[in-house]
C-alpha cells in the first residue's frame, strides 16, 4: 500500500511547549493583520487567510448542531457504517490509552461518531466537539478535520495552529476517507487530545487505519460485483448486440461484444431509457437488481457531435464535478482532486497542453510526463468523446464553461499545482 507524504505539526526535535508559544505569537500576528513568521506551515497559513477573508471570530468561532434524528439519517446515508469496525479496532483502544478521542465525520464535517477517553470526551463537550456538531473550517476555523476536508489530505494541527483560541489546548490528527467505488469523499477520521500529548506518529497511524478501512470497503464492493456477476450470464445471453452489466456506480460485472474496460460513467441520476455515455455513445439503460444492463444502440453517433455543452463546476471548496449536456441527455460526474486540477487547467488553456506543459502545471517539473500521461489516460477512458490528445485539450467545437468560487482565487483550495495557482491569481 503506497503511503503518501505526511507532514507532522511538530518539527523534528522541537520542544512542544516552546513550539506552542512560538505558534501563539504567530497566531496573534496573523489575526492582528500582520504576516505570520516563517515557522507557520503553508497549509496553516493558507487556512488562516481563508478564515480572515470570512471574518471568523478567533475568540469564539461559530457553532452548528444537528438534532439526533438528523445525525442518525446522516449515519445511514454516509456509507461509513461498513468501515466502523476496522476504524474502531484500529484506533479506539489507542485513543483511550493515549488520553485521546476518535471522531468520525461525514463529508460535510458533521460529527457522527465519537469514541475514546471519557475524560477527554468531557473536555470536548465543553468545546461543542460532540456528535451532531459541524467541524468545518467556516464554522470552527482552522482545525485538522475541517482543513483536511478542504485540502483532501491527512493533516495534523497542533496548539495555536487552530484558528480559534479555545482550541489551542488541543492536538488533532485527521485523514480523509474516500469511497473506492467512485472516489467520492465520504468523510474523515480524527484522533484528538491534549496539546502536550502531540506525537508525529499519530498522524501516520490515523492515515494507515483509514487506508485499511478504504480497503475493506473495496473488498465489500468486489463481493457486490460477484453477486451481480452471478445473475449476468442469463441476461447477456439474451442480447443480440454489444451489451454490458454494471453496478450502480458503473463498475462492469460482465460484458459481451465490448472491448474490456473496468468502468463506464453513468448519469448521476440514472433512470431507465436512452442515455449518451462518453465511452459508447447512445445506449439503452435497463435496471437490474443492484445495477444496470447497458445496451449499445447501432447507428448512433458516439463522437463529439453529440456534445452540446460541458460545465466544469469548481465553485465549491471540496467537491467538483463535470456536467455534459448532449443530444441524448445530460450527465454529471464527481471529480477527484487530481482530475479537477487537470480539467481546470485544460479549460483555461483551450489551445491544449503537451504532457511536459501539464507536468509543469501540476508539479512544477516538466520531466514528470509519465505521471501526466497515466492520469490523462484515465481521464480519456472516461471522457473519450470530450477530450483529445496531441496536445491534450477539450475537443474542438465542445462548448466549455467553468463555474468559479467567490472570490475566484479560492478555486481548488487543496491544490498547490503551479498551473492552478497561477491561473487562479489572475
Amino acid at each position: 500500500m503506497k503511503q503518501e507524504h505526511l507532514e507532522a505539526a511538530l518539527p523534528a526535535g522541537a520542544d512542544p511547549r516552546q513550539h506552542a508559544r512560538a505558534l501563539a505569537r504567530a497566531h496573534q500576528a496573523a489575526v492582528g493583520g500582520d504576516r505570520p513568521p516563517s515557522e507557520v506551515r503553508d497549509v496553516i497559513r493558507a487556512s488562516w487567510n481563508r478564515m480572515l477573508d470570512k471574518g471568523l471570530d478567533p475568540d469564539r468561532g461559530s457553532f452548528a448542531l444537528l438534532d439526533p434524528e438528523e445525525v442518525e439519517g446522516r449515519r445511514r446515508y454516509s456509507g461509513l457504517t461498513d468501515a466502523l469496525p476496522i476504524l474502531r479496532e484500529g484506533l479506539t483502544s489507542v485513543a483511550e490509552e493515549a488520553a485521546h478521542i476518535m471522531v468520525i465525520v461525514d463529508a460535510d464535517g458533521y460529527v457522527l461518531w465519537r469514541d475514546g477517553s471519557s475524560q477527554v470526551r468531557r473536555r470536548a463537550d465543553g468545546l461543542g466537539f460532540i456528535e451532531g456538531a459541524s467541524w468545518m473550517e467556516d464554522v470552527v476555523g482552522t482545525n485538522a478535520i475541517g482543513t483536511a476536508l478542504v485540502t483532501q489530505r491527512p493533516l495534523q494541527v497542533y496548539s495555536a495552529e487552530h484558528y480559534v483560541r479555545t482550541h489551542h489546548a488541543w492536538t488533532c490528527s485527521c485523514a480523509p476517507l474516500h469511497d473506492p467505488r467512485d472516489g467520492r469523499l465520504m468523510g474523515a477520521v480524527d484522533v484528538s487530545g491534549p496539546a502536550l500529548t502531540v506525537n508525529p506518529t499519530t498522524l501516520a497511524l490515523v492515515a494507515s487505519v483509514t487506508k485499511l478501512a478504504e480497503s475493506q470497503l473495496r473488498t465489500e464492493h468486489l463481493r457486490e460485483l460477484e453477486r451481480l456477476r452471478a445473475i449476468s450470464g442469463g441476461v447477456l445471453a439474451k442480447q443480440s448486440g454489444a451489451a454490458l452489466i454494471t453496478d450502480k456506480h458503473g463498475w462492469i460485472a460482465a460484458a459481451t461484444s465490448v472491448a474490456p474496460v473496468d468502468r463506464v460513467l453513468l448519469p448521476r441520476d440514472c433512470v431507465a431509457g436512452h442515455a449518451w455515455l462518453p465511452a459508447f455513445g447512445q445506449c439503452a439503460l435497463e435496471p437490474l437488481p443492484g445495477g444496470w444492463l447497458v445496451r449499445m444502440l447501432d447507428g448512433e453517433d458516439s463522437g463529439t457531435t453529440s456534445v452540446v455543452r460541458v460545465v466544469l463546476d469548481v465553485s465549491a471548496p471540496r467537491t467538483w464535478s463535470l456536467s455534459v449536456q448532449g443530444a441524448g441527455g445530460s450527465w454529471q460526474h464527481t471529480l477527484s482532486p487530481r482530475h479537477a486540477e487537470l480539467l481546470y487547467i485544460l479549460a483555461c488553456h483551450r489551445e491544449g497542453r503537451s504532457a511536459a506543459e501539464l507536468a509543469g502545471d501540476l508539479f512544477g517539473d516538466p520531466a514528470r510526463t509519465v505521471t501526466v500521461r497515466a492520469e490523462m489516460s484515465r481521464l480519456r477512458r472516461h471522457f473519450g468523446g470530450i477530450l483529445a490528445h496531441r496536445p491534450y485539450r477539450f475537443h474542438d467545437g465542445v462548448e466549455v464553461s467553468v463555474l468559479h468560487p467567490e472570490p475566484p482565487h479560492a478555486v481548488l483550495p487543496h491544490s498547490v499545482a503551479p498551473g492552478v495557482r497561477a491561473t487562479a491569481s489572475r
